[in-house]
């Protein structure tokens, strides 16, 4: 029994037709199409990485400036 991806149950519903000559093995007409859609989502999916990766570290620096104000604060008011 083969696993039906959840891809597979999206090309169906878009075009059956599409989704049987794939199954079949018959190549796309639109290679360039396709080709280009999938640079564009690994183009996206860098995009998601790195804002990820900048929300972190932004989140990392408002946690440093807290703990340097807590410190200095509390230094403060020991020598104070």
């Amino acid at each position: 029994m083969r696993t039906i991806r959840a891809s597979e149950i999206g090309e169906y519903a878009y075009c059956r037709r599409a989704w049987g000559f794939r199954l079949q093995g018959r190549p796309s007409a639109h290679r360039a199409r396709m080709a280009q859609g999938l640079q564009d989502h690994r183009r996206h999916g860098r995009r998601v990485w790195r804002a990820w990766l900048l929300r972190g570290l932004g989140y990392f620096l408002l946690l440093a400036s807290l703990v340097l104000w807590a410190t200095a604060w509390a230094l403060r008011l020991a020598g104070g």
